[in-house]
């Protein structure tokens, strides 16, 4: 339905004398920043403005919107989306859409056909309106500051950024619709973006590149359902398990590739890892698996990366090492010189050397007995994990600190707040739309719910 050059002119004729008729009413709200004894300051006018451009911004928009689609509007037959059949126009029904401009009211017609038992209104479809009262624009914007503050904070916010209030549970609401909605696949980056991510760091170095995997455990508070307050103390802390991808650009910076975090099992985890795999050139990419002790999460990479280089984690490796120094010679000058003399014999892959002075050593105690074997199986459980001077050389790293960070800004900042405790698939939701954010793909995330919503319209 389209409007030639001689209607588009009278269209923004028409729309030119609506909005003047809007500032006029505007305007008269500002009489008593005039009128006022005292001269207002710029915030004082500012914050006037603030509270008052709804009814000029909205008063513009919903003129605007009538006149471009007074066809749809006069609309009196319309085809079925399901069978094709013309329908006649049945009613014409009125609805309030809230938007970041303002309140907009539409008279929308209304077509229903009997023979599918269905409806349709060809205007809500042109306008991409949402189901909902709060319309897609300012559901994006509670999306943002929901993911990134408790509900009643962003609401808060909402309401001093923008002068408009949804509720915080009209925030709670639209994160956990959209969020329930994404999965992994839109979450993680598409493939010919991550070729894209990984050839500018190639150009950029002139070799291969290394590409860190990376996965560890967090823990987040959860609880059953049947109210925050129902058996009270019946929560509990449930693993979040996540992995992250990265490139190293030679500058010992990271690129980004794919994040994801969630509330499950070992087995999901490994699934959830083979999305992305699938998705990296992996002969582009030199890569390394990096993780602490944990055997799921080397089953998970190795499985779906089996060419990768294995790094148990230094830093993990270097704890438990301190740990013993401690039991075995307390707090001494021999603890330390045991200590780094151990570390440097594993960072040049001498784990056999390490590992026998550990079986020559004469335990002080029953608890540094127990933990000297724990050291020993340990290191050899994890020897062809070592070699931290090779993987060096190579430009691999050799600590998870990558996961480690992601887990605190992607998992932590949010979901571990004083007084939290998540219904597990809450808490899931929060991480995919966390990770997206992270991962740059929350556009596609918001977009893709949105033609989601429309073909269901439809179907």
């Amino acid at each position: 339905m389209s409007s030639s050059p001689k209607d588009k002119s009278a269209l923004i004729a028409a729309f030119r004398a609506a909005a003047h008729e809007q500032v006029d009413r505007w305007v008269d709200q500002q009489t008593n920043l005039f009128e006022a004894e005292t001269l207002p300051t710029l915030r004082q006018i500012s914050d006037q403005f603030t509270r008052t451009r709804s009814t000029l911004l909205g008063g513009c928009l919903e003129e605007m919107v009538k006149e471009l689609t007074e066809a749809y509007r006069a609309q009196e037959l319309a085809g079925c989306p399901h069978c094709g059949k013309s329908l006649k126009r049945h009613s014409i029904n009125t609805k309030t859409l809230n938007t970041l401009q303002g309140s907009v009211t539409l008279a929308r017609p209304y077509f229903y056909c009997r023979s599918c038992k269905a409806g349709v209104y060809p205007l809500d479809e042109a306008l991409e309106l949402a189901d909902e009262a709060y319309q897609y624009d300012m559901q994006e914007k509670m999306l943002r500051l929901g993911v990134e503050s408790p509900y009643a904070i962003s609401a808060d916010l909402f309401k001093e950024l923008t002068g408009i209030s949804p509720s915080n549970h009209c925030h709670h609401d639209t994160l956990n619709r959209i969020g329930a909605a994404a999965p992994i696949e839109e979450v993680i980056p598409s493939a010919e973006e991550i070729a894209c991510r990984i050839a500018a760091v190639h150009s950029a170095t002139g070799e291969q590149p290394v590409l860190a995997v990376a996965s560890d455990g967090a823990h987040t508070p959860t609880r059953p359902k049947g109210g925050r307050n129902h058996r009270r103390g019946a929560g509990k802390w449930r693993e979040v398990k996540g992995f992250r991808i990265y490139l190293l650009d030679g500058k010992e910076r990271i690129v980004q590739i794919a994040s994801w975090h969630q509330i499950q099992d070992a087995a999901q985890f490994t699934k959830d890892l083979a999305v992305v795999a699938a998705r990296i050139p992996q002969d582009k990419v030199r890569i390394a698996l990096l993780g602490d002790g944990a055997q799921w999460l080397w089953t998970a990479m190795t499985q779906n990366f089996p060419d990768g280089r294995q790094v148990l984690d230094y830093y993990h490796c270097a704890e438990h090492v301190h740990k013993v120094a401690r039991l075995q010679y307390g707090d001494t000058l021999d603890a330390q010189q045991w200590a780094e003399a151990t570390l440097t014999r594993l960072y040049m892959d001498q784990s056999g050397a390490a590992i026998g002075g550990l079986k020559r050593m004469q335990p002080s105690g029953a608890e540094a007995m127990k933990e000297i074997r724990n050291l020993i199986n340990y290191l050899a459980h994890h020897r062809h994990r070592l070699g931290y001077q090779e993987c060096k050389d190579a430009g691999m790293p050799i600590g998870s600190g990558g996961i480690e960070s992601a887990n605190k800004h992607i998992c932590h900042v949010r979901l571990k707040r004083s007084g939290a405790w998540w219904l597990v698939e809450n808490g899931n939701t929060m991480l995919r739309l966390r990770c997206a954010l992270y991962n740059g793909t929350f556009d596609t995330v918001l977009n893709s719910y949105i033609a989601k919503k429309r073909l269901k319209g439809v179907q």
